[in-house]
């Protein structure tokens, strides 16, 4: 009975162990977010930037978005911004400018105009999303123009005009011929002395509502000891906080300046130096006031400033403008 009891249970044993040497060996499928692809790729679903339906601009799980405090205009289009880094690495801070990014991290920005302001439930028309990509320490430029059914935006070189129609929050029609930059338009503006580089996601224009702490407490950023000598850049609007002298060089900063400081698209045309940190005596805002003002009081193809990214007059940016040069 012994010798019986034994062999069975040496039967079951062998039965157990083999039993879990095949489960063990079961190839078990992982199903996880697939991470995004650091290419300029023919379509932008390619990259997996965005997760569920391309058209809802849902940013990967992978990335992180932000917002500024001052931001660009250009149209009265939105802007939809992220950022993604590669896996297990982090921006390194700068002072109050440009953080340092590693090799393949991706910076995107999808422009969208609401088809009425005051009702976000009619929806909205995205016309471009607008990638820079870092690969062997250079910037590299792409844009993707979105389809008319909303379901796929594909990489081009060349510029296009597309007329929009939305209702602002005065309930006034609007009509826009939106100008989407060739790449070298693209260029033009973020080189500085030949190479390319972001100009959005200066640690002085995200440093407000948090994100920069956030940055910080989920160690996406380093070389920041005390967030308190972080600057932050005026936002324009904000009359209450700021004055009109730190508001419209804020303004002046974010719109003009990537052209208009050394080693700009016009830093040999003129020495007009728009960057918020320059000492007012050497940006020559002074000696150029009647210049800066006539460029941009009306719309002309161009000549008025900002030189790209406009069809129209910003309303409210030069009113902001020419309020602070008539103090001058």
């Amino acid at each position: 009975m012994n010798k019986l009891t034994t062999l069975i249970l040496t039967l079951l044993l062998c039965f157990s162990c083999s039993k879990n040497e095949d489960i063990d060996t079961i190839d078990i499928p992982v199903t996880s977010t697939p991470r995004p692809i650091a290419q300029l790729l023919p379509n932008l679903s390619q990259l997996n930037l965005f997760e569920g339906p391309l058209k809802d601009l849902t940013p990967s799980p992978y990335s992180f978005t932000y917002t500024l405090n001052t931001p660009l205009f250009t149209d009265y289009a939105h802007k939809a911004r992220f950022i993604v880094l590669p896996e297990g690495e982090t921006l390194a801070a700068v002072g109050n400018g440009m953080p340092e990014f590693p090799d393949n991290s991706i910076i995107v920005k999808s422009f969208y105009y609401n088809f009425d302001e005051n009702d976000l439930s009619q929806g909205r028309k995205i016309i471009e999303t607008r990638l820079l990509i870092k690969q062997n320490g250079t910037w590299i430029a792409g844009d993707y123009h979105w389809n008319e059914a909303q379901t796929e935006a594909v990489l081009e070189n060349n510029a296009a005009t597309v007329p929009v129609s939305f209702i602002d929050k005065n309930g006034t029609t609007v009509a826009v011929n939106y100008q989407i930059p060739s790449n070298l338009d693209c260029v033009t503006c973020h080189s500085n002395n030949d190479q390319v580089k972001p100009l959005g996601p200066k640690l002085r224009s995200i440093n407000y509502n948090n994100q920069l702490q956030n940055l910080i407490n989920n160690n996406q950023i380093t070389g920041i000891s005390d967030i308190s000598t972080i600057t932050t850049l005026p936002n324009w609007e904000d009359d209450a906080t700021y004055s009109l002298q730190d508001r419209a060089r804020a303004y002046l900063d974010v719109n003009c300046a990537s052209c208009h400081q050394p080693g700009g698209y016009c830093d040999v045309q003129t020495t007009l130096d728009f960057r918020y940190e320059t000492l007012f005596e050497n940006t020559s805002i002074l000696e150029k006031k009647g210049e800066i003002n006539s460029r941009m009081v009306n719309y002309q193809e161009l000549f008025s400033m900002p030189l790209l990214g406009t069809t129209f007059v910003h309303t409210e940016g030069y009113f902001l403008i020419k309020s602070y040069l008539n103090t001058l």
